[in-house]
């Protein structure tokens, strides 16, 4: 039964939006939520650290809009929830529970046919305005029509939207579902005064007007942002924001390569940064700052799903398509090579779209209900994988496995392709096996590289095509390339978002996540069996039966993944003991007085 957020009995004659409804303080996908009502602070947060001073973090790349909400251009992700704020805010402590922010309150029925929620009435945007009803409904209006795809996915499925007074909104669904109310209360907020309808689609430099803790003050385009914090922001008293967001200002400094980006951190100009390299993790941070202990380095666990990294395959192209191919090209990925040449051993490899939590299948049998949503899809899954015995490809390490490039030329002359004179053609045309895998970093780069010499000996030529980070993006979400590295970061509670990565429908959708074109009705019936479960045994079988189809598909080449975050910091920033489930956020640091 879900929690806490029943709708009590209604009155025949009563119109709708005068129900009488159980208001709760909290909704979760399933269970109880961790915190009781009034609760202070968060677990992972210091309600006692001290606020003020800057924080200064990088990134690699560029931006050239300050509008992450829709599709055109690339925006900094520090703006959500900084900036712009939604109607709860949900904690990373928890697989997928959200709390009180602008919405105090929140109500459904046991079905979850709709949806209530009761706005503070003390909420306002940063510029001082009155945050109300109308401002939410034309939110929902705006990223219905206007917003990422993933957005008009999921606000498509509104069939009402209705605002009985200045504080309070009601969304009705066209049909029950479970997830659709935790997500309506993730939804952005904006000001319906100040937000142009008729150029939102736009990419833009002005920032959006939102109700966070934070304004934009300074843009230097592509270079760098700084936001500075609202002295007047009705939202500091919060209990979810006891310990949060502790800066008085926020720079990002963009940097175009690794290298310099590590060379500011080394000289004090970054106060903290997340490493991703093993290289320069075990070799590069012994300069005199870290042997004085003013740089400190921890591995941080995490207790959510690690990212499915991968080289993914588009399989909209003709040679991509025939999954014989995608099965030879992944034998071909010699990863304990790779992991002990150029990355110290200390990456582990991915196999699963949820790898490392109880949602994954690898080294689990399919039960009985995993078996039963598969039945109707006779080979969608393949022997290994649905015995839980799969792994992905284990080379002899040498680099130059004969067994794996055996296997791998199998796969390729049942799907048509030979060697000749030490290049594979197509058999029928001689035409030369080429693929483009497009990369923006240099770290990918090297890998790319050095799998294009793994590729070499069975007569493959990979052109590895590095591009900047505004074009990567932009063919990226037009789906123009033949491979790319990308990552899928999963929670502890897939649902709705699962379409939008993997769905049939994404896949022809500008700017979803569906960037393989899977197009699969295994996948379609696993997500739908998903969103659908109301209890956890049918949630954990769903999301195993789906990584089982995802993984049969051969839809990329899974590389590794770190055993947990790697963060180096400047001790003039602290932070606290407890990290989330997801590892430590910025936005529970704080600078030590003094330093």
């Amino acid at each position: 039964m879900v929690v806490a957020l029943l709708l009590l009995v209604f009155g025949a004659a009563q119109p709708a939006l005068a129900q009488a409804l159980d208001k709760a303080s909290a909704i979760t996908m399933r269970g109880k939520p961790a915190l009781p009502p009034g609760f202070t602070s968060l677990a992972y947060a210091n309600p006692n650290a001290p606020k003020g001073g800057r924080l200064t973090l990088s990134l690699l790349g560029t931006f050239d809009s300050l509008n992450p909400f829709i599709v055109k251009g690339t925006s900094p992700g520090v703006l959500r929830g900084t900036v712009t704020e939604s109607l709860m805010a949900r904690s990373l402590d928890e697989p997928f529970t959200l709390y009180p922010l602008i919405a105090r309150t929140v109500s459904t029925d046991e079905k979850r046919s709709f949806v209530e929620f009761a706005l503070d009435p003390a909420a306002r945007f940063s510029d001082g305005s009155a945050l109300t009803s109308a401002d939410v409904l034309f939110s929902f209006a705006l990223m219905r029509d206007m917003g990422r795809p993933n957005h008009r996915l999921y606000y498509g499925k509104i069939t009402k939207a209705e605002a009985p007074d200045a504080h309070t909104v009601r969304f009705t669904f066209a049909e029950p579902d479970p997830e659709l109310p935790l997500i309506m209360g993730l939804m952005p907020v904006f000001s319906a005064q100040a937000t142009d309808r008729a150029r939102f689609e736009e990419t833009t430099l002005t920032p959006l007007l939102g109700s966070g803790p934070y304004r934009v003050t300074n843009v230097n385009a592509g270079a760098a942002l700084t936001l500075e914090r609202n002295p007047d922001y009705w939202g500091r008293n919060v209990a979810f924001n006891r310990g949060l967001y502790n800066f008085d200002r926020l720079d990002t400094v963009y940097f175009r390569d690794a290298n310099s980006e590590f060379e500011a951190f080394r000289k004090g100009l970054i106060d903290a940064r997340f490493e991703s390299d093993p290289g320069r993790w075990e070799t590069a941070y012994d300069f005199p700052a870290v042997r004085s202990g003013e740089v400190v380095k921890e591995t941080i666990p995490t207790g959510i799903p690690k990212p499915y990294s991968a080289f993914v395959f588009n399989t909209r192209r003709p040679l991509l398509a025939d999954i014989r191919v995608r099965q030879a090209l992944i034998e071909l990925f010699d990863f304990e090579w790779l992991d002990r040449s150029f990355y110290h051993g200390l990456y582990r490899r991915t196999g699963s779209f949820f790898e490392g939590s109880a949602l994954s299948s690898i080294g689990r049998p399919a039960d009985a209900r995993e078996r039963a949503l598969l039945a109707p899809f006779p080979g969608s899954v393949v022997p290994d994988v649905l015995a839980g015995t799969y792994r992905p490809p284990v080379s002899d390490g040498t680099g130059r496995d004969r067994i794996r490039l055996k296997a791998a030329l199998d796969l390729l002359e049942q799907a048509g392709f030979v060697l000749r004179k030490g290049a594979l053609v197509d058999a029928g045309n001689g035409r030369p096996f080429a693929l483009e895998l497009m990369v923006v970093t240099r770290d990918q780069e090297r890998l790319a590289l050095a799998w294009q010499a793994q590729l070499k000996r069975a007569g493959i030529t990979l052109n590895v095509r590095s591009v900047d980070a505004v074009q990567f993006d932009t063919r990226r979400q037009a789906y123009d390339f033949d491979m790319m590295p990308y990552a899928w970061s999963q929670s502890l509670s897939p649902g709705n978002e699962q379409a939008f990565y993997f769905g049939g429908a994404a896949a022809d959708t500008p700017g979803s996540r569906n960037y393989m074109g899977a197009k699969a009705p295994a996948i379609d019936a696993t997500i739908a069996a998903l969103i659908a479960a109301r209890d956890e045994e049918a949630y954990v079988a769903a999301a195993r039966a789906l990584d089982r189809v995802l993984i049969s598909g051969a839809y990329a080449v899974p590389l590794f993944h770190t055993p947990g975050q790697w963060l180096a910091r400047w001790t003039r920033i602290a932070r606290p003991e407890r990290a989330s489930l997801y590892g430590t956020l910025p936005e529970t640091w704080w600078r030590v007085p003094g330093k």
